[in-house]
């Protein structure tokens, strides 16, 4: 591999201390899934739903954005975007055991509804897709009070045949909006395979609303990168919005609720192990010499301690109170509407 193929990064505008930053952000990811999925097994939190083998994507697009400007819309494996654009593991942990102090939802959402005022990050709901009109109309806003920040929404393929996805896109075509709507094609909506949703491609469907479809390997963290930081430059432009459809795999079952074995087999899930983003851009930061064992150790360690440290603070956090239900619910007497 040649010199330039080698600091991919630095030509993309990265430096060498964010391209390593990136693959911190993608360990922490994958190890508070893997504990949330322990947690829920050993009967300590109630639901997890997972994201491994989708963290690689997830954190080069929020890279690519501008933290604390652009407004996020993720879904709800996101956890590898979420935390790299500013979330804590304390936060996280909090949300899945559902106490008070979450900043989700103050303990009433399911795990994986995010939601923080202070980053950008648009509450969720459960019904799918229901984001992608929303981060479209925030988009709007955008233009109309001529400010310089993007919209960002992802989903999975599954979503991207609701109505939601199609009126969003539409919307945002005819007014050529500053939004990223990105699909975390994941080859499965809970046990269906893409080959029973999906005739053909998630990214041409973008030519039918006017506007760039891409199609990109979601395993390769400087390829997504790169899609998503032209799409942002386009989008700033005032030349409308993209759609990215990222190829990966979920390695995990669709949750901690699903059997994934009686709808794929372990040897397919094995093959797709081996095509994991987060080790082959180990490589890669390797092969530049800006990683190596020792540093390894060092992360993970430094990373078991601070899963080990919020998995302890929400566990033993307070719960909301009962009366809490009515909170931001009911207007207060008197309350002018």
């Amino acid at each position: 591999m040649s010199i330039g193929q080698l600091m991919k990064h630095r030509k993309l505008g990265l430096s060498d201390e964010q391209a390593v930053e990136m693959y911190t952000y993608m360990q922490k990811a994958r190890k508070f899934d893997e504990r949330g999925f322990l947690l829920q097994r050993s009967g300590k939190i109630g639901f997890h739903v997972s994201g491994i083998g989708q963290e690689v994507a997830q954190v080069a697009a929020a890279f690519a954005l501008e933290k604390k400007k652009d407004y996020f819309f993720p879904y709800y494996r996101d956890y590898g975007f979420v935390l790299s654009v500013g979330m804590t593991m304390r936060e996280l942990m909090l949300s899945v055991f559902a106490k008070a102090e979450d900043p989700n939802s103050g303990g009433r959402q399911m795990p994986g509804h995010f939601s923080h005022k202070k980053l950008n990050i648009v509450t969720g709901s459960s019904p799918v897709t229901t984001q992608v009109p929303h981060a479209v109309g925030i988009a709007l806003a955008a233009k109309m009070k001529k400010q310089a920040f993007v919209t960002f929404a992802t989903f999975g393929e599954g979503s991207s045949n609701q109505g939601d996805f199609h009126e969003g896109c539409n919307f945002a075509g005819v007014h050529k909006l500053p939004v990223i709507l990105m699909c975390e094609n994941n080859q499965y909506a809970i046990s269906v395979p893409l080959h029973k949703q999906i005739s053909g491609s998630i990214a041409e469907r973008a030519n039918g609303y006017g506007f760039p479809g891409i199609r990109v390997d979601g395993n390769d963290a400087l390829e997504v990168y790169r899609v998503m930081k032209e799409a942002r430059e386009r989008a700033i432009r005032g030349e409308g919005p993209t759609l990215i459809e990222a190829m990966m795999y979920r390695i995990s079952p669709h949750s901690t609720s699903d059997d994934d074995m009686l709808y794929r087999t372990k040897e397919e899930v094995e093959e797709n192990k081996a095509k994991d983003g987060i080790p082959k851009y180990r490589q890669y930061l390797v092969d530049c010499g800006l990683w190596s064992d020792e540093q390894e150790a060092e992360l993970l360690e430094r990373i078991k301690q601070e899963v080990n440290d919020a998995t302890q603070y929400a566990d033993q956090a307070p719960y909301p109170l009962p009366e809490d239900t009515l909170l931001h619910v009911y207007g207060n007497e008197g309350e002018v509407r």
